[in-house]
């Protein structure tokens, strides 16, 4: 769930704020399957707070300059492979950790050019990275007596600075092309959960990950458009972390949008082929894997 405002303070100045769930991460290796680390659960989850200015300075050009509030916390729950005496190897949950939400401050800049009769807009972006020291809490048990031993320790964590290029261009009447470029700087990110063994690191990238998006969107009438969307990341062939079990991505985007008044709905569905990938700790395989996201969004003008 998201909310944004944006106002108009003048005719060169113009504000606005936003919620949105930025980052996350969940994942379950189910029970009786094997896996090395079988029955453990984890989740992650971020959000991002931002308070955004732009300013035209005519001709087309503009700025945009503000700062966004980034919070991430989650939980992990880790299970391991026992002997217990009259019940042989069974599988025991072994680790628990909870990790508080933290938040830090950032800022984003960027510059855009817009013509607005051909329906042409480009974009440069750059939002800083955040750091993050979450106070985990949690237990693990002792190899050696099998009882739980409780922590409480700072976990830290960097979340990913990025770069977007964005573009839009009329090419017919009531018909354009649009696309971005994204660089996130995930190789600056890694999550090692305390005590946590042979499943660290929980979160960790060899490559920054590139993403391009291209897409034709197509006016129809007064209340009805269109688009339909391809995106893209290159897979690396590497491990990959217990809680991003991904290498790549190819996905398809087909969205409409209904205006009537000062309402606008805009919904669309998103079909995701996502890169096969063998974790680092736990030695699982991902493979074969698909995933399809559905969206909806209603503006209000005023």
């Amino acid at each position: 769930m998201g909310v944004a405002f944006k106002t108009d303070l003048n005719e060169k100045l113009s504000l606005g704020i936003s919620l949105d769930p930025s980052f996350g991460a969940d994942i379950a290796y189910p029970a009786g399957t094997g896996f090395p680390i079988q029955g453990s659960t984890a989740t992650l989850r971020g959000d991002t707070i931002a308070l955004i200015g732009r300013y035209e300075f005519g001709g087309g050009f503009s700025a945009l300059a503000g700062g966004r509030s980034v919070g991430v916390g989650g939980g992990v729950s880790l299970s391991r492979n026992m002997v217990i005496p009259g019940l042989g190897l069974v599988s025991v949950n072994g680790y628990k950790a909870n990790f508080k939400t933290d938040r830090d401050l950032g800022y984003v800049v960027g510059v855009a050019y817009e013509k607005p009769e051909i329906a042409l807009r480009v974009g440069l972006t750059y939002a800083t990275e955040t750091k993050h020291d979450l106070l985990t809490t949690g237990y693990f048990l002792n190899p050696l007596t099998g009882l739980p031993v409780a922590f409480a320790t700072p976990t830290s964590v960097e979340l990913p600075k990025s770069v977007t290029f964005d573009f839009q261009s009329g090419v017919a009447a009531n018909t354009l092309v649009f696309g971005s470029i994204r660089w996130m700087d995930w190789t600056a990110t890694r999550l090692i959960a305390p005590n946590a063994g042979p499943a660290n690191p929980l979160v960790d990238y060899d490559n920054d990950v590139v993403t391009y998006t291209l897409g034709v969107g197509r006016k129809f009438n007064e209340q009805w458009s269109g688009a339909v969307s391809v995106s893209y990341e290159d897979s690396n062939g590497l491990l990959a972390s217990n809680l991003s079990p991904t290498d790549g991505l190819a996905s398809l985007q087909v969205g409409g949008s209904y205006t009537k008044d000062n309402m606008k709905i805009s919904g669309g569905v998103r079909y995701a082929h996502i890169g096969h990938a063998t974790t680092l700790g736990g030695g699982a395989n991902f493979d074969g894997n698909s995933a399809v996201a559905l969206g909806v969004k209603i503006g209000f003008s005023f």
